[in-house]
């Protein structure tokens, strides 16, 4: 079915916006596209190819370039990949069946990393994004050599009522200026980069995101975790509890590195706090089996 005018010049000007993200990328950056049973993914690819690759996924409604600010430091000892996940906005191009469970999640993502040759990698993830590497580590976990959440949703604890008050106008009508809003009041007012702000608010006026529902898994799922994993907690989030978050997860993760950025809030992970971010991702993402690697 063809566009209508006023539909592809939002399709325009957000990839305008994409690519204005790309072009300021901190180190070289390629696009690289997969074919998969659910369509073509669009992937951003920097770093020594030969290095260990850590993919990256983001939040739900957002795309690769949330990661433009880890990126460079990233990239100094990995093969970074930026994945747009299938029913986002991104360049990728819908095709055969949409993901419709968990495990076709799972599955989508093995094919991204094979097609990436990627497997086994370090998944990172935020939010929504955390969730689905999640679940590929619980249904896939020979793919994944490390697991790094980035302030978690429907993993450990539920969303809390006033952020899905607040966020009910956003995904109901989607708009840029009901997102930039959003975000306004999730940060606090704090600053954002407003290279990312442009390609989340250009996201939101092509219409509706079609993700999975999340489903948080149970405690006997998460006791079979095998992956090492590292979660980082938003102390400022206004997604969910933090402190809930933080203790759920060393209650049913009792291997895994739990550290609360202070400061941060869910919306600001990982934008405005890259810096924080790779002190405890570097050494986490370098550390050998069982060797401890954050603090806890």
């Amino acid at each position: 079915m063809s566009s209508t005018p006023a539909t592809g010049d939002r399709a325009a000007a957000f990839a305008r916006a994409y690519q204005a993200a790309v072009d300021r990328w901190p180190v070289p950056v390629t696009a690289q596209q997969v074919r998969t049973g659910y369509g073509t993914t669009h992937a951003l690819a920097c770093g020594p190819p030969d290095a260990p690759p850590v993919v990256l996924l983001p939040g739900g409604g957002a795309t690769a370039v949330a990661w433009r600010a880890l990126a460079g430091g990233l990239a100094r000892g990995h093969r970074v990949l930026a994945v747009d996940p299938p029913g986002q906005p991104g360049p990728g191009r819908p095709g055969g069946t949409p993901p419709g469970t968990a495990a076709d999640l799972a599955d989508w993502l093995s094919q991204v990393l094979d097609g990436l040759a990627a497997a086994p990698a370090a998944l990172a993830g935020h939010s929504y994004g955390a969730w689905l590497a999640l679940q590929c580590a619980l249904h896939a976990p020979e793919r994944v050599a490390r697991l790094v959440l980035l302030d978690p949703t429907d993993c450990f604890a539920p969303l809390s009522v006033r952020y899905r008050l607040r966020a009910i106008p956003v995904l109901a009508r989607p708009a840029a200026s009901r997102m930039r809003r959003f975000l306004a009041w999730e940060t606090g007012g704090r600053p954002l980069d407003p290279v990312w702000l442009a390609v989340v608010a250009a996201g939101q006026d092509l219409g509706r995101a079609s993700i999975v529902a999340p489903k948080r898994p149970s405690p006997g799922q998460l006791a079979g975790l095998r992956p090492p994993a590292l979660v980082i907690v938003a102390g400022q989030s206004r997604a969910h509890d933090p402190r809930r978050v933080a203790r759920r997860a060393r209650d049913q993760l009792p291997g895994a590195a739990i550290v609360t950025l202070a400061q941060a809030s869910h919306h600001s992970i990982p934008v405005s706090d890259a810096g924080q971010l790779l002190h405890h991702l570097e050494p986490f993402l370098n550390s050998s089996p069982g060797e401890p690697s954050a603090a806890q």
